[in-house]
């Protein structure tokens, strides 16, 4: 679940089109009224880890209530799956208040997809105010965690393909056929080397033409960002460093301190 915990708050934070990011808006559900982000395109049938929220909420109201926002619970808990798997550690500044809406549509369009080409994904990151250094520590997160075979199909399947290494390819298709609608939710490790382990092999992975998503491997072979790939594949203490404080950057977008927010106290809903 470590993954689908640091996926949560980054699905939080890159959500700005309405001026908040880190809010915790991506826990509320719909009402008859009101459509959230939890079935935006992104996250639908793909974002998990709500129960566990709920689970550290439920402690957090019975200890102190009114007191710790969902907002700050799935930040920190996003930092502590990474510790737990082995990744570095960062001091999370806490103080974020929950919103009061949510935004479906900028939850289709603010966040980048894994069919992303190296300009958008770097003109993605930087709207957010990310160099494209900072762009490929945080793209490091896929170090753990899986994707389904209809995001990564196309990559694996297309014979003039010439940035996937053929072995790699084919090791794959037997579990994610060409057949669009077959075996969709397949899942395959993003990084085959150490899936369960935050390291560096991420890096690795894309020199040697083995990243599974399109967008990983844009990263990499001729690209602009070369350079920090290949930094970051020598030095792994460099790239925890620079992933910690780039996570510290992510938790600070569009924070809601003030009257604007408030600290629900069910993580699904907005107080009364």
């Amino acid at each position: 679940m470590g993954a689908s915990l640091l996926r949560m708050h980054f699905h939080d934070c890159f959500v700005t089109a309405s001026f908040y990011g880190c809010d915790g808006s991506v826990l509320l559900d719909d009402t008859p009224s009101f459509r959230g982000e939890k079935t935006a395109g992104p996250n639908d049938n793909s974002l998990r880890g709500f129960e566990v929220i709920d689970a550290v909420k439920s402690q957090m109201e019975s200890l102190c209530p009114g007191v710790v926002s969902c907002a700050d619970i799935v930040a920190v808990a996003a930092r502590d799956s990474v510790v737990a798997l082995g990744g570095p550690t960062w001091a999370v500044q806490l103080g974020r208040k929950d919103s009061t809406t949510a935004d479906y549509a900028a939850a289709n369009t603010d966040l980048p997809s894994p069919f992303m080409d190296l300009p958008a994904l770097i003109s993605s990151f930087s709207d957010k105010g990310f160099t494209s250094k900072q762009l490929v520590a945080l793209s490091g997160a896929h170090t753990i965690g899986h994707a389904t075979c209809r995001v990564f199909r196309d990559r694996i399947h297309r014979n003039a393909s010439s940035d996937i290494d053929a072995s790699f390819a084919d090791s794959l298709k037997s579990g994610c056929p060409p057949l669009a609608g077959s075996n969709d939710t397949t899942l395959s490790p993003l990084d085959a080397a150490s899936p369960g382990f935050f390291d560096n092999a991420y890096f690795t992975n894309l020199i040697a033409n083995q990243g599974l998503l399109h967008s990983d491997q844009q990263l990499f072979g001729g690209a602009s960002t070369d350079a920090h790939v290949v930094d970051y594949a020598k030095r792994p203490r460099a790239f925890l460093a620079d992933f910690a404080a780039a996570m510290v950057k992510m938790g600070s977008l569009g924070v809601i301190t003030g009257t604007d927010g408030e600290v629900r106290a069910n993580c699904r809903k907005i107080n009364g």
